[in-house]
């Protein structure tokens, strides 16, 4: 096992290395002017100083969870929680290192080198993220199998688990409250109150806004996705027994839990092709050289794994619940691309109902959301039905390490994923720049292409990241179920019922939590400017400096203060129902957080996506275009949809696993005391 273990390392160094060719290249182009490297150093130095004091924060509560792990569990289980949430801190780090870079880089690359090479160095800045991401996991969990015993491995490996979860959601809590007050700001101040362009430089808030899409979009994301990525392996591994058990012989428990790496393994190195081959041509749509990219890397995975599973597991049926898994991700992607893009009916649909005003705008943006989570549901459900009953031929009680390996095979391809996901921020930034720059007309045009499509991009990440949390918290669920005992969950029982509706509760309580929090946060944001543009008639005169570093202090301290809650709510709600309830009433919890929050994730992260791109349509030139009463609508409908898709949305399938993981590691405890009241 170990030497085979050693093939998945390399694999990750292999990808890391490409990664740091990749920042070497971006780096070495040319920053342009003077002043477009002064908003650089503006929007990087305003980042790094958020993650400083944010990680600060992530220390103690790292510090206090391991000391919980150790004692209440085992010290291997907490040494490895560790290993987890320092190796998500880096993934973020790494990313938002290169796109701060990246940004100017790009806004140059589009005034001197035209769409083709802006696009390029856009999309290679989101390509380090990527494989910074699907490196490290893979890194971390491979020497995890080559250092321990795998009798180990598959009683602590959840700590590697519960490490990268914890940090993903307070970094997506954090960085999502911190750019969406600020965008929520300087857009409504900006251009409703005020009528200026947005990213414009006398808006006191464009420097924190532009922050924040490097905090939240790009370091919570690469959090996020690891996690999600790491999710994914783990559950795979801890359910090799119960695979292996049930095989009848055809393969042992080591090949069971090395099979989801080498998988992982292979979608590093077809990431790494799909991402040297993607290549713009002018004029042409940006999306096509993206989905071109993808589309190479998941093929590779898909002839691959029909290879490897006969070859190391005996059967063709283990690559069926890969290909399952990519086709539905891929599939997810499309669906949310349907209904998030304005080159479809549906965002054209809301930016037409904006002439009426804000109000028809948040109507059928909401009604864009509900209806955007039916087709990705059902193939979600017909992913499970495939990977299930695909596996549970070869044996009876393979059918959950089937749905694992499910949700390996739609993160296979998590370095692909996750570039065209990080590419956006970057184009975004650079379209700020742009505009904070004085560049030519043409140069603001070439990214806010590039933009169009990174906010399609980002929400078929954000599709992705649902997805796959459906899968591995239910492939979580089965690990759950074997620790503790549990063959069945009895609807009929109430103590199940009040754990189902707690769990139902809980996504929405968040959401709460995490939309207030920008609100607050906003409210704060949007005072400052309006006190900015009152007290100096000299800022939108362009004779004076704004005073943009106090903007990006007012983000920071309010994403700081207000992720602790909803942070630890998800950390707390699984340990108070465990201890109180009992191991039952935890399983109904984890079944109805499950259900509610992937509907819910699914509805707010398209109904934000479709929102901000209803704008960027109308501000392309339909319905009256720029600074008219419907850009004006479509404007209001953005900054609802910005906490929607930015924040809370992406925040809840981390919420479901981060719970069904803590679920599992503390189950021996639970099973311990067996409900104070259960």
């Amino acid at each position: 096992m170990k030497g085979i273990a050693v093939i998945a390392v390399c694999a990750a160094i292999v990808g890391l290395i490409v990664a740091v060719v990749l920042a070497t290249w971006i780096k070495k182009q040319d920053q342009g002017t003077d002043r477009m490297k002064e908003i650089s150093g503006f929007i990087r130095e305003g980042a790094f100083a958020f993650l400083k004091r944010e990680y600060k924060i992530m220390v103690i509560v790292i510090a206090v969870l391991f000391l919980l792990i150790g004692f209440c569990i085992n010290w291997v289980t907490g040494i490895l929680y560790i290993c987890g949430a320092v190796l998500s801190v880096l993934a973020g780090f790494f990313g938002m290192n290169v796109a701060t870079w990246g940004n100017v880089r790009t806004a140059n690359a589009a005034k001197d080198g035209g769409m083709n090479k802006a696009l390029k160095v856009a999309f290679r800045s989101g390509a380090v993220m990527g494989l910074a991401v699907a490196g490290l996991g893979l890194f971390g969990l491979g020497m995890v199998m080559v250092c321990l015993k795998l009798a180990t491995v598959v009683q602590c490996v959840t700590g590697f688990g519960f490490g990268a979860s914890s940090m993903a959601l307070f970094g997506r809590v954090g960085g999502g409250i911190y750019t969406k007050a600020a965008d929520v700001g300087a857009d409504l101040v900006g251009k409703v109150e005020a009528g200026i362009p947005e990213d414009d430089p006398r808006n006191p808030a464009v420097i924190a806004d532009n922050v924040g899409d490097n905090v939240g979009d790009v370091a919570g994301m690469g959090s996020d996705l690891y996690e999600s990525y790491c999710g994914s392996i783990i559950s795979a591994i801890t359910l090799a027994a119960v695979a292996a058990g049930a095989s009848g012989g055809l393969f042992d428990e080591a090949t069971a839990a090395i099979f989801p790496l080498i998988m992982a393994a292979v979608g590093i190195i077809a990431s790494v092709i799909g991402i040297l081959l993607v290549r713009g041509k002018e004029g042409s749509n940006p999306a096509n050289a993206l989905n071109a990219g993808t589309y190479i890397a998941s093929g590779i995975v898909v002839i691959v794994s029909i290879i490897l599973s006969k070859a190391m597991l005996g059967s063709f049926a283990f690559s069926v619940a890969i290909i399952a898994g990519l086709i539905v991700g891929v599939a997810i992607g499309k669906i949310t691309e349907i209904y998030t893009s304005e080159d479809y009916k549906s965002v054209k649909k809301i930016a037409e109902q904006s002439q009426t005003g804000s109000a028809t705008t948040i109507i059928s943006g909401l009604g864009v959301g509900m209806m955007s989570t039916v087709w990705p549901i059902i193939c979600i459900s017909v992913g499970i039905f495939a990977a299930y009953f695909a596996t549970e031929t070869v044996g009876a009680g393979m059918g959950m390490y089937g749905i694992a390996l499910a949700a390996v095979g739609m993160l296979s391809t998590t370095g692909m994923t996750v570039a065209v996901d990080a590419y956006g921020p970057v184009s975004d930034n650079a379209g700020g720049i742009a505009e904070m720059s004085e560049l030519p007309e043409g140069v603001r045009n070439i990214t806010d292409k590039l933009d169009a499509v990174g906010n399609t991009t980002a929400a078929i990440g954000k599709g992705f990241a649902i997805g796959s949390a459906a899968l591995t918290a239910l492939a979580l669920f089965a690990s759950y179920s074997a620790v503790t005992g549990l063959t069945a969950i009895s609807l009929l029982n109430p103590i199940v019922i009040i754990g189902l509706f707690i769990g139902a509760m809980l996504p929405f309580m968040f959401s709460a939590f995490t939309m207030n929090s920008v609100g607050r946060a906003a409210n704060q944001m949007i005072e400052e400017v309006r006190r900015q543009f009152r007290e100096d008639d000299g800022i939108l005169a362009g004779t004076s400096k704004p005073d943009y570093a106090h903007c990006v202090d007012i983000s920071t301290q309010a994403a700081l203060k207000e992720m602790i809650v909803p942070g630890l709510m998800a950390i707390i709600a699984p340990l108070a129902v465990g201890i109180i309830l009992g191991p039952e009433a935890l399983g109904g919890m984890l079944a109805g957080a499950l259900a509610a929050g992937v509907l819910l994730a699914l509805m707010m992260a398209n109904a934000g996506g479709a929102w901000d791109n209803a704008k960027k349509y109308v501000e392309g030139g339909a319905y009256g275009g720029k600074g008219s009463d419907t850009h004006k609508a479509t404007v209001v409908g953005d900054t609802v949809g910005d906490p929607f898709k930015d924040t809370s949305g992406p925040s809840i399938n981390i919420l479901i696993k981060l719970m069904t993981i803590v679920s599992v590691v503390f189950a021996p405890l639970f099973v311990a005391i067996g409900g104070l009241i259960g």
